[in-house]
């Protein structure tokens, strides 16, 4: 059972109390899109903050002043979260960028009239489990997941924040209009950085030239983007949202028998998906 001390149930979903609250759920039941809003949507420690840094170069052509000066809360707006109470995000200029944890199904109404440009970002739901199982160690406005076996059962049963990762996944990608939605994966990201920038900008419509997508990717290396936000100026220790940055650390984790479980759980909830993740 989810911890109702450290969370909230909005719309089906267990959120942490400290980033959403009553009034800033409300301000975002009545927010307004615009087409060419830009918003990345991941499950919690799928690459979320890494997405949110190679976007705004893209958009940016590789210009790293703003990255490098402004934290990744600040020169976005997380779709729900309290921090963006007072911001005038009506009268920024465009494209606006926006990053969210929701389930498809949770968006603001306009979110699907108006159809805003989303990057999805999968990963791997073992080493999604483990990342997790770490940074909610690490941080106060989560709850304790306890010892890794209970954390294992609570998150193949959708007992943690934002619930089931099977059903979120899901739900992005049975989207009813995916014409507006890039779907990317942590793994890919790992294995050809370069390219997923080039399908970024191609999807945003922002040209780029080698020299700029080499110079994006390298911004967007692991140990360059762990080092500039470690420096950037915030409220809350950026660096904890970094931990290693692989693929596969789940290997070192679970045992023979709770792979099993998982694989065994994984195959049923996601037969009936039609998408080649990187890790099947």
């Amino acid at each position: 059972m989810v911890d109702p001390n450290f969370y909230t149930l909005y719309q089906g979903m267990h959120v942490p109390s400290f980033f959403y609250t009553p009034e800033s759920l409300k301000y975002w039941e009545d927010f307004t899109f615009r087409p060419d809003d830009v918003i990345v949507a991941t499950y919690p420690k799928s690459g979320t903050n890494w997405a949110m840094e190679m976007v705004p170069l893209v958009l940016s052509g590789g210009d790293s002043s703003l990255v490098d000066s402004v934290a990744t809360w600040e020169r976005s707006a997380g779709i729900g979260h309290v921090q963006v109470l007072g911001r005038d995000l009506e009268n920024r200029p465009s494209p606006r960028f926006f990053g969210t944890h929701f389930h498809y199904h949770a968006l603001p109404k306009s979110f699907y009239q108006v159809k805003p440009k989303v990057i999805n970002v999968m990963r791997n739901p073992k080493d999604v489990l483990i990342s997790a199982f770490h940074y909610y160690n690490s941080v106060e406005f989560h709850s304790n997941p306890g010892t890794l076996t209970e954390f294992f059962h609570n998150f193949l049963q959708g007992n943690v924040a934002f619930n089931s990762w099977f059903e979120h996944v899901k739900g992005w990608l049975n989207a009813e209009d995916k014409s507006h939605i890039l779907y990317l994966t942590f793994e890919e990201m790992l294995q050809d950085l370069p390219q997923v920038v080039r399908r970024t900008a191609e999807f945003l419509e922002k040209p780029l030239d080698e020299e700029q997508v080499d110079r994006i990717a390298d911004r967007c290396l692991f140990k360059n983007m762990k080092k500039h936000n470690n420096k950037a100026p915030a409220a809350i220790d950026h660096s904890k949202f970094y931990r290693k940055g692989i693929a596969g650390d789940w290997k070192n984790h679970l045992s023979e028998e709770e792979v099993q479980h998982f694989d065994s759980v994984y195959k049923e909830k996601m037969k009936d998906v039609d998408f080649k993740f990187p890790w099947d």
